[in-house]
């Protein structure tokens, strides 16, 4: 992708710890576009971090701010935006994601999940139990939702920014040029 127009915005999927905000800085980055994390938007607008909102308002509460951000950023030109694991839950998100940009799908094992969060406080929906089987459950429930999306899937596990960043480029090139779909 020598250069992106400036209509082109890219929507990245996946879940916690796949990468999706250092590999969305570094694609940004290379674009010569705007990064925008949909996390820190609502972090930002809000004075106070995910864990307090899901404290108290719950995951229904955050998944509908969170909703109304991802109308938001998916209406602007040229963005490469990397949004939270669960995002792609709400049906009017994922359409809104589909429909309105490139959605690249970063798929990282549980295993690697656990090692990307180790010691990380900021994840709320791991505060339920045993962080394996609520990531392994919320792999079952999240994987379809992301594909259905996706009009790139690239695999992050073991992998550094720079080379996910090089496929993910590689790829949506192959799109442009009338490519497969997701694979």
């Amino acid at each position: 992708m020598a250069a992106m127009r400036s209509s082109d915005s890219i929507f990245l999927v996946g879940p916690m710890g796949a990468g999706k905000s250092a590999v969305g800085h570094r694609l940004a980055e290379e674009l010569g576009c705007e990064f925008i994390d949909s996390d820190e938007v609502i972090e930002r607008r809000t004075g106070v971090d995910i864990p307090y909102i899901f404290e108290r308002e719950g995951e229904a509460g955050f998944r509908a701010r969170e909703r109304l951000v991802i109308d938001e950023l998916t209406q602007r030109p040229g963005v490469v935006l990397a949004t939270g694991g669960g995002a792609a839950q709400d049906p009017g998100s994922r359409a809104l994601l589909g429909a309105r940009g490139r959605v690249v799908y970063l798929h990282a094992s549980v295993e690697q999940q656990l090692r990307r969060i180790r010691g990380s406080r900021q994840r709320p929906m791991l505060k339920k139990g045993d962080p394996r089987e609520i990531l392994e459950a919320l792999m079952v429930q999240r994987d379809p939702q992301y594909r259905e999306i996706a009009d790139v899937i690239v695999e992050t596990d073991g992998r550094r920014v720079a080379a996910v960043t090089r496929e993910i480029r590689r790829r949506l090139e192959e799109l442009e040029q009338g490519g497969s779909g997701p694979s």
